[in-house]
């Protein structure tokens, strides 16, 4: 086939799930993934005729985007803080959001910790291991655990972590209903506990597209019960006994809820915020302890 007629596909196939420039973005993706051909080259060479193995593989990839799949599940990986990850239907898909919440930390961490510092970190609900990993990259000095309930989400994050040279211990726990910390000792201290936890309640079910709650972890997505600040709650409890004094809390929170769950904060910490995302939604919560 020609590249061309490849291009004709991903336009006539998928339509009715995506906008005209979002296709051409994903045609562009996918050619720079298999065939190794950035935007330029692809419009140059519109007549290049394509193995047939290449065929099938962008043919199977329009397959995969017609049942809604996220095309980072599809490619197997992305691209999140400048990075390569890997993902699987196993792991929530990174958003920008989280790249705000990563800033806001590296900002804060570098203002308190000086070059070389020593100081222990911990994640939790780690997922692919996106969080740790960055902060590990920018902190080596850091000791980094992370936490996260889901064996195959660890396999992921492991994998990632690998990938990018990086040393963190990785922990399988459910965190709401064990122990603080089975690994090591319960009264362990950290420096900076961050996390980006579950936090869509489940009355908001029907508002999340099919694209996201049919193929990425519900687990990861949905408050396990009623209480849509559960994590929350578990998370300001532990942080009298385990966050040091002027120890630093960096969350990723729900939208909708921003003012409840500053008030969880409010207590324990000298000072405490509610930041708004790039978009102006109440979505990050920082604490000095």
């Amino acid at each position: 086939m020609k590249l061309s007629q490849i291009k004709i596909l991903f336009q006539e196939e998928i339509p009715h799930i995506y906008s005209k420039s979002e296709i051409d973005e994903l045609f562009s993706v996918f050619c720079g993934h298999f065939l190794k051909m950035n935007k330029m080259e692809l419009r140059n060479n519109t007549n290049l005729d394509i193995s047939d193995s290449d065929s099938s593989r962008l043919i199977e990839a329009i397959s995969a985007l017609k049942t809604g799949k996220p095309f980072q599940q599809i490619l197997g990986e992305t691209e999140f803080y400048g990075m390569r990850f890997f993902v699987d239907e196993y792991v929530l898909i990174p958003r920008p959001e989280t790249e705000e919440l990563l800033e806001l930390a590296i900002k804060k961490i570098k203002e308190r910790f000086t070059a070389n510092t020593k100081f222990k970190i911990l994640d939790i609900g780690t997922g692919s291991g996106i969080i740790p990993i960055v902060l590990k990259k920018h902190f080596p000095e850091a000791e980094v655990t992370s936490i996260d309930i889901s064996f195959e989400a660890l396999e992921v994050a492991k994998k990632n972590a690998k990938f990018h040279q990086t040393e963190i211990m990785f922990v399988q726990k459910d965190y709401l209903n064990e122990a603080f910390d089975s690994a090591e000792a319960d009264n362990e201290i950290y420096d900076v506990i961050i996390s980006n936890p579950p936090y869509i309640g489940i009355k908001e079910n029907a508002d999340i597209e099919h694209s996201v709650k049919g193929f990425e972890p519900n687990i990861a997505l949905f408050s396990p019960t009623s209480d849509a600040l559960i994590f929350y709650r578990k998370i300001a409890a532990d942080c009298k006994n385990h966050l040091a004094e002027n120890g630093l809390l960096f969350l990723e929170i729900n939208q909708k809820l921003g003012k409840e769950t500053l008030e969880l904060y409010q207590n324990g910490f000298s000072e405490v915020q509610l930041l708004k995302d790039i978009s102006g939604n109440d979505r990050l919560i920082f604490g000095i302890r």
